[in-house]
């Protein structure tokens, strides 16, 4: 059974930081490519990062390029996920994915169920 589940998420306020975690099991993780979602209530999923699968690779989504930095270790099986310069509009559930693909922003087969993250403002 693959298994992706997020740790990290909580309440902060605007200008903070919060840094997420995912764990990986039941895939080949160091071959696989790692990306981060998010879906705020009443809205659409949308992607935030990924990253490739040795690590050199990553792409963001404008809206949080330069704030967040994605990141993973293979030996761990984790992928990371360090949110800076938080704001309101970044409050949503966010979830981690796996995928065999590179570059893609949408093409991902595993998933895990999220973890909330709320900016106050």
């Amino acid at each position: 059974q693959v298994q992706l589940v997020e740790s990290g998420g909580g309440l902060v306020q605007t200008g903070g930081s919060l840094r997420l975690s995912c764990a990986a099991s039941g895939l080949p993780f160091s071959m696989y490519t790692m990306g981060w979602f998010r879906q705020a209530p009443g809205k659409e999923r949308e992607f935030v990062a990924a990253i490739n699968s040795g690590g050199g690779g990553t792409i963001y989504a404008d809206s949080v390029k330069g704030r967040f930095t994605i990141s993973r270790d293979n030996d761990k099986n984790t992928v990371n996920l360090q949110m800076n310069s938080l704001q309101p509009d970044d409050t949503a559930v966010y979830s981690c994915a796996a995928g065999p693909y590179w570059p893609t922003r949408s093409r991902y087969i595993y998933w895990g169920q999220g973890t909330q993250v709320t900016v106050s403002s």
